[in-house]
């Protein structure tokens, strides 16, 4: 396996995984303006997207935003995006893709990572066993401009 930086040249390969993604999320299938937002993301530098090669093919990618903290003035990252083709799922694919990210925020001496995902998620079993903490102290809101 082979985890490398996406650049614009690799949006073939991370538009389907991130199509696949929306999907598993109750969106509708939009390749085209799935590569469009990944292309926006990439040539602003407004995101960091890992993807993850097996025997040629892309086979899962995750997606970190820098945001800051200004309790702590530091930069973090959220890890946005994980996922991993689901017949690809138990191989240490999800594992070598959130170590990418650990990798990346150390290089850039952030502060660490932060990420939200659903209560019945089985996902949470890797985070926590790869170190990642519940927080148990603080709510998330979400208001939406409509």
């Amino acid at each position: 396996m082979r985890i490398l930086r996406a650049s614009v040249e690799h949006l073939p390969l991370v538009t389907s995984l991130f199509d696949a993604y929306r999907v598993f999320y109750e969106q509708a299938s939009d390749k085209i303006g799935a590569q469009k937002f990944l292309k926006e993301r990439i040539q602003a530098n407004e995101s960091v997207i890992f993807l993850a090669m097996l025997d040629n093919e892309a086979v899962g990618f995750t997606q970190l935003y820098t945001t800051f903290s200004s309790v702590s003035m530091e930069s973090f990252y959220i890890l946005n995006d994980l996922f991993v083709v689901p017949s690809r799922r138990g191989k240490g694919i999800g594992q070598a893709l959130l170590q990418s990210a650990k990798e990346q925020c150390k290089t850039m001496n952030f502060k660490g990572l932060a990420l939200e995902t659903a209560k019945a998620n089985p996902a949470q079993r890797l985070y926590e066993k790869l170190g990642w903490k519940k927080d148990l102290e603080h709510l998330h809101y979400f208001w939406i401009a409509s």
